[in-house]
């Protein structure tokens, strides 16, 4: 490959796309148990397991907690290159729950004010078969994914399979939705269909656009276990580079074509 060659194939890799990385931050979304049913113990907990993430102590249903980024916020479901957890606690033996947690879920916005989450089910046959010590997952693993829709009762904004608005989807028929977590300000006033689960941070309503779940009714978590032990939770997507970086791109180029011409004239 020539020189100008190479020099056009950057310029169109700096045109076209940057990958983002994210961290999470653990945060507890409810300790609550709404059912009323089990015994009141102590509150969901965690400590830092010194291998890059958490043990997550589930001890009642009811509870439920997250680990959470923004780090991606405002790109779209389908820029989402890969999304990834290891879970490596021991649960042989136990029973309670399916062994598929932690279930996953993003904020979804349509830039106008309206926001839902778009989550899997832990039940969901399909998406268990994807676990395996956690997920390593890509869009294209969840584009045929059935993808519930919750925290929001207004579903017009939503697409329409002939079920309804927001019914019978795929993550694939909301692929060019914007994953973005509402504001503290956006919560204050709330809305129509947001309940107590809706991943936020207790108490600050502090909000993730991408979430690792835990917990929340009794087929998510094993009672008596000593519970989740989790690290590297990740996630990257490929985003189109800002017009400031391309500029930059454009002038790098150009200064790379100039002196390979220069070069050429001189032998």
């Amino acid at each position: 490959m020539t020189m100008k060659a190479l020099t056009l194939a950057g310029l169109l890799s700096c045109m076209l796309t940057q990958t983002a990385s994210a961290g999470f931050v653990i945060f507890n979304i409810r300790n609550a148990n709404p059912q009323g049913t089990e015994t009141v113990g102590p509150p969901a907990s965690w400590t830092d397991n010194g291998a890059g993430g958490y043990d997550i102590s589930i001890t009642r249903g009811g509870q439920k907690v997250g680990l959470g980024s923004s780090d991606i916020d405002g790109t779209k479901l389908k820029d989402i290159d890969s999304l990834a957890i290891t879970r490596t606690d021991d649960r042989t033996g136990l029973t309670g729950g399916a062994f598929v947690a932690p279930y996953l879920n993003f904020w979804i916005t349509d830039g106008l004010g309206k926001y839902a989450v778009v989550a899997n089910e832990p039940s969901n046959s399909a998406f268990n078969s994807l676990f395996n010590n956690g997920y390593d997952l890509t869009f294209a693993d969840l584009a045929d994914k059935t993808a519930k829709i919750y925290e929001t009762s207004d579903l017009s904004w939503l697409p329409n399979k002939g079920l309804g608005h927001g019914v019978g989807l795929t993550f694939a028929d909301l692929a060019d939705f914007v994953i973005q977590a509402p504001s503290v300000a956006d919560f204050t006033p709330g809305w129509a269909g947001l309940g107590g689960g809706a991943p936020r941070e207790l108490g600050t309503n502090n909000a993730y656009g991408v979430n690792w779940v835990f917990g929340d009714t009794m087929a998510n978590y094993v009672p008596g276990a000593p519970g989740y032990v989790v690290s590297n939770a990740s996630v990257t997507s490929t985003v189109p580079e800002p017009s400031s970086l391309f500029i930059a791109c454009c002038g790098l180029a150009a200064a790379g074509v100039n002196s390979w011409r220069r070069k050429r004239a001189a032998s």
